[in-house]
């Protein structure tokens, strides 16, 4: 596995995962892709990854996108990852997941939040396995697909940029 930088050019190929992941009604509320323009515009500039399989095919992205605009808030930054769904339980997400956090917090990142699903029992694990804590449930937050849906915020602290 190798993992870089993502790139405009890896665009194409991170919108099909992300698509596949959308397909799923299990990643996110959003029904379809952005261009790459609002989604480049709509994530921090760094960290943003890819990991490459063995054969040097795109099978994964992680981003972070601010959760305010506002600047006491600059430190905050809610964490998309996708992976292939033809990759899903080989270890990738967790490779992903655990450059971005050490990319974010040498960003001075201090602290980052996931949301997602309950159901998506994937994701709430691999965010716990590596530091993240459920802070709460939001009942009934969304409709997807004309049905009321449920997240779980969890989030993730780091200790290196934290005073108390």
């Amino acid at each position: 596995m190798n993992l870089t930088p993502l790139l405009p050019e890896h665009w194409p190929t991170v919108e099909q995962i992300y698509q596949d992941g959308i397909d799923t009604n299990q990643a996110t509320f959003e029904t379809k892709t952005p261009s790459w323009e609002d989604w480049d515009r709509g994530h921090l500039k760094s960290p943003r990854l890819v990991i490459f399989d063995g054969h040097q095919k795109l099978v994964g992205w992680a981003a972070l996108s601010p959760v305010s605009s506002r600047a006491v808030y600059q430190g905050v930054a809610e964490v998309s990852i996708y992976v292939a769904i033809d990759q899903l339980g080989r270890g990738i997400g967790k490779l992903l997941l655990t450059e971005l956090i050490d990319q974010a917090e040498k960003a001075g990142i201090y602290m980052l939040q996931a949301v997602t699903f309950p159901e998506n029992k994937a994701s709430v694990r691999l965010h716990t396995q590596l530091g993240f804590r459920m802070v709460g449930r939001r009942e009934k937050i969304a409709r997807q697909h004309g049905r009321w849906r449920d997240t779980v915020l969890l989030e993730r602290r780091s200790q290196h940029h934290m005073d108390s």
